[in-house]
């Protein structure tokens, strides 16, 4: 069993197949089950970068945005603010130690 797009059943049924489907019990369970999407949308796009493999994983963040009742513009707005204030991840930089002053 596997979380899936809400159309995912509805494309099935239209191309002649059948499915059994449920709905997660409550956020608790929509999270795990997200939490399994986000690893496999990320192992899919680690083998093939591309943009089909990109767009499930924004869709994976926007989920968990949305039960988190986080706006999805505010939360790419942040985004852009925290990369111009600290960067992004590009330059592969690693933070080996930190001496406190």
């Amino acid at each position: 069993m596997k979380l899936v797009r809400d159309g995912i059943p509805q494309i099935i049924e239209e191309g002649g197949g059948t499915c059994k489907v449920r709905k997660v019990h409550g956020v608790d369970e929509h999270i795990i089950f997200l939490r399994a999407k986000m690893i496999e949308e990320t192992n899919e796009f680690v083998s093939d970068p591309s943009y089909e493999e990109a767009a499930d994983m924004i869709e994976v963040v926007k989920a968990f945005c949305h039960l988190n009742d986080l706006d999805w513009t505010t939360a790419l707005r942040m985004a852009w603010l925290k990369a111009e204030e600290r960067g992004g991840f590009y330059k592969g930089i690693l933070l080996q130690k930190v001496d406190a002053e």
